[in-house]
């Protein structure tokens, strides 16, 4: 057995979860172990990841695990994966390792754009929300919706870097938690809100919380009781098709702008 860490750009792709007639991630891991030759097109035995993010999220540190032959680094890995998901590292695992439920911790990083700041409405927010609740008014999940959960806010200049930490979240959980401290940051909610978000009566319609969007949100941590080693061939990889990612989506942003102040 043995665990990969792959990193991603989850913008163009539906998700993680294998989907039929759509591209995910893990629709793209499975089709590359199949190149291969590791497997005959199916799920190679042991197979688990360690979570699933949503369409367009994208991610740092997924990890998955499955049977795999000594062979299979993670740059030999890669030469059948598209660009924008790069296996970087790996560790030998026992057996009856899960890359799901032996994950001791998550991590979930969100770039909020928030130039006009009001940080300390959002602060009051988060250390209301952090601790452990029943986060069942910001979840669609109707069973293990009690969480205990960390949130660290920095201001990164026009960005408030949102860094979210728990055992492991609820679906679309980090996205509401977000969305709610937006709301009150931007001064559209109170506080007091999030006792409400957090009593034991469902809140439905307007008066619930949405997600924020999907694309500001990276899995930057999920902690093992593992040592990864890092392909330095495949980690330059990585980098390399990062940094493209980066310039390409700077000149959009200047094309935008040009837009912007030209209309």
């Amino acid at each position: 057995m043995r665990a990969y860490r792959i990193a991603y750009d989850g913008q163009p792709y539906h998700g993680f979860q294998r989907q039929p007639d759509v591209e995910t991630i893990e629709g793209e891991l499975l089709a590359a172990l199949d190149r291969l030759g590791v497997t005959d097109g199916g799920v190679p035995a042991g197979y688990a990841a360690a979570g699933r993010t949503d369409a367009g999220v994208s991610a740092l540190a997924q990890t998955v695990a499955f049977e795999a032959p000594a062979w299979l680094s993670p740059a030999a890995f890669n030469s059948e994966l598209p660009a924008a998901v790069r296996a970087w590292a790996s560790a030998d695992v026992p057996e009856d390792f899960h890359a799901t439920h032996d994950a001791r911790e998550r991590e979930y990083v969100y770039h909020l754009y928030a130039p006009e700041r009001h940080d300390d409405r959002a602060r009051r927010a988060a250390d209301a929300l952090a601790g452990e609740h029943d986060f069942h008014n910001l979840t669609p999940d109707d069973r293990g919706t009690v969480r205990a959960l960390s949130i660290d806010l920095t201001r990164e200049a026009a960005f408030l870097v949102c860094r979210l930490r728990a055992g492991g979240f609820c679906r679309q959980l980090v996205r509401r938690v977000v969305g709610l401290v937006d709301e009150i940051r931007r001064g559209e909610a109170p506080v007091s809100k999030v006792d409400r978000v957090l009593d034991s009566e469902p809140i439905d319609g307007a008066a619930g919380v949405g997600p924020a969007p999907p694309t500001p949100l990276v899995l930057t941590g999920v902690d093992y009781d593992l040592a990864f080693s890092v392909d330095d061939a495949a980690c330059e990889s990585a980098q390399s098709v990062f940094a493209d990612r980066v310039a390409e989506r700077r000149a959009g942003a200047r094309v935008a702008e040009e837009i912007r102040d030209g209309v």
